[in-house]
C-alpha cells in the first residue's frame, strides 16, 4: 500500500507552498493540490476543492490520512466583486474537504482560518494578554464570514461525526511568496527600487503580522499534537504595532527607505486589538520564533534575490 501522506490544499498559495516545502524537507510524505501549479514550486496534483470526485481520487491515490486545508480565497481584499465565488471556494470547498476527511476517517483535519473572522473587536479585558478565542465573531466582509462558516462546520463535524478537526486563526501573513496586497512588501520593494512610499492611511492603525514560516509552524503544531483540546486557536507573530511603527522597523532595516504614513484607518481592514495567543502555546506548544525585525530583513533579502 502507498505510504500514508498529509494532504495540503492550496499548495500553490503563500502558506500552502511553504508548508508543502517544509514537509518535503523534513522527509514527510505529503501531497499538495491546487487549481494550478506555479513554476519553481514542488510538483502538485491539479484539483479543485469544489470537485469532490477529483478530491476522492487524489486522496485515495496518495493514501491521505490527514489534511491541512489552506485552499481558499486568501483575504478580504481578494475577489471583492465576486462574493458568490468566495463562498463557493471557502465554504463549499471546506465542506468537501471535511466530507472527504470523514469518509476516509482521517486522523486530523487542520483548517487555515483567519482573524478576519472577528471583524472589528472590542478592547480586551486584559490588554497585556489580549482577546481570547471566545471573543464574539462579527465579520465585516464576506471573506471573514466564510471563515466563521468554516469554523462552525468544523465544530459540527467535530461534535456530530467525531472528526478530529481544529481551526487556526492566522493574523496577517507576510513573507516570501505573498502576491496579494502587503504593506510590508510595498515598503521594502519601494526602498529597493529607490522609490518613496506614501501611504494614504495607517498612522496609529494597528495590524498584527505573522511570518509565513511561523504560520507553517502553527499549522504543523496543530497537525502533529497528540490532541487539540480546543476547536480553534489564535496564531499571530506576537507583536501589536501600528502601520507607522512597522514602517519604522523597515527604515531601521533599510536606512535608505523613505516612508510616510498618513493618518486614518485602513478602509479595507478591521480595527482589531491584540489577540491572545496563550492557548496555542499551552495546548500545542506553538510560540512564534521570528521577530518582526528578523522577518523584515529576511523578506528584504528574499525580494532582492528574486
Amino acid at each position: 500500500m502507498t505510504e500514508e501522506s498529509i494532504m495540503v490544499t492550496g499548495a500553490s498559495g503563500l502558506v500552502g507552498q511553504r508548508l508543502l516545502a517544509r514537509l518535503h524537507a523534513d522527509g514527510r510524505p505529503a501531497l499538495g493540490i491546487d487549481l494550478a501549479a506555479k513554476p519553481g514550486h514542488l510538483p502538485i496534483e491539479i484539483a479543485d476543492v469544489g470537485d469532490i470526485h477529483r478530491l476522492h481520487a487524489v486522496a485515495a491515490k496518495a493514501n491521505a490520512t490527514s489534511v491541512i486545508h489552506c485552499g481558499a480565497v486568501s483575504g478580504p481584499m481578494v475577489m471583492v466583486d465576486n462574493p458568490y465565488g468566495i463562498v463557493q471556494a471557502n465554504v463549499v470547498g471546506t465542506v468537501n474537504m471535511l466530507e472527504l476527511a470523514r469518509i476516509r476517517q482521517m486522523r486530523r483535519f487542520v483548517f487555515c482560518s483567519s482573524t478576519s473572522a472577528y471583524g472589528p473587536t472590542p478592547e480586551p479585558d486584559d490588554a497585556s494578554r489580549g482577546l481570547p478565542e471566545e471573543t464574539p465573531l462579527r465579520p465585516s466582509s464576506v471573506y471573514g464570514a466564510t471563515k466563521v462558516a468554516g469554523e462552525q462546520l468544523l465544530a459540527g463535524y467535530r461534535l456530530q461525526h467525531r472528526l478530529d478537526a481544529v481551526a487556526i486563526r492566522l493574523s496577517w501573513v507576510y513573507g516570501p511568496g505573498r502576491t496579494t496586497d502587503c504593506v510590508i512588501r510595498v515598503m521594502i520593494e519601494d526602498a529597493q527600487a529607490g522609490r518613496s512610499t506614501r501611504l494614504s492611511h495607517g498612522r496609529a492603525f494597528p495590524r498584527q503580522f505573522i511570518h509565513v514560516d511561523d504560520a507553517v509552524e502553527a499549522l504543523l503544531a496543530a497537525h502533529d499534537a497528540p490532541s487539540c483540546p480546543r476547536p480553534v486557536y489564535n496564531a499571530t507573530g506576537g507583536r501589536f504595532l501600528s502601520i507607522d511603527a512597522v514602517a519604522d522597523l523597515v527604515k531601521e532595516a533599510m536606512p535608505d527607505a523613505n516612508i510616510a504614513v498618513a493618518d486614518g484607518p485602513d478602509p479595507l481592514d478591521d480595527h482589531q486589538h491584540r489577540f491572545d495567543i496563550s492557548a496555542i502555546a499551552e495546548d500545542l506548544g506553538f510560540v512564534p520564533s521570528r521577530t518582526l525585525e528578523e522577518g523584515i530583513r529576511s523578506y528584504a533579502d528574499w525580494l532582492k534575490g528574486r
